[in-house]
């Protein structure tokens, strides 16, 4: 009678220890899930390191080519790192690019698809 009182001590803590750990990777994914990497849909929270920038809305179809177009214009040979709305006041769009010579600029574009402002270093 003594073994089966150990054996079904053991499979009750097991039991609870399987427990406690499924919880603790469901809280550890939950809290991960508002990071912008984990973010889904087109609308994310961007961040510049020091968390005052405002929402911005990841661009699509037609307005992304005509945003990344100009932007292109200003930077060739560059990489567009992503295309959005403007949440700061410079124009309706941004476009974020590496250029060649690796350093990274800011584009913005009015809703006519006229580059307004270019910012070095962001």
């Amino acid at each position: 009678m003594t073994n089966s009182i150990k054996k079904a001590g053991t499979g009750v803590a097991l039991v609870a220890a399987f427990a406690l750990g499924g919880a603790a990777v469901a809280g550890a994914v939950q809290s991960n899930s508002n990071s912008p990497a984990a973010a889904t849909g087109t609308t994310a929270q961007q961040g510049n390191g020091r968390g005052d920038r405002p929402q911005e809305t990841a661009l699509t179809g037609d307005t992304a080519a005509k945003v990344r177009a100009a932007a292109l214009a200003k930077a060739p040979g560059g990489t567009v790192e992503r295309v959005e709305t403007d949440g700061e006041g410079n124009a309706a769009y941004e476009a974020h690019i590496t250029k060649a010579d690796g350093s990274r600029i800011t584009v913005y574009v009015d809703k006519q698809f006229n580059v307004v402002k270019v910012d070095e270093g962001r």
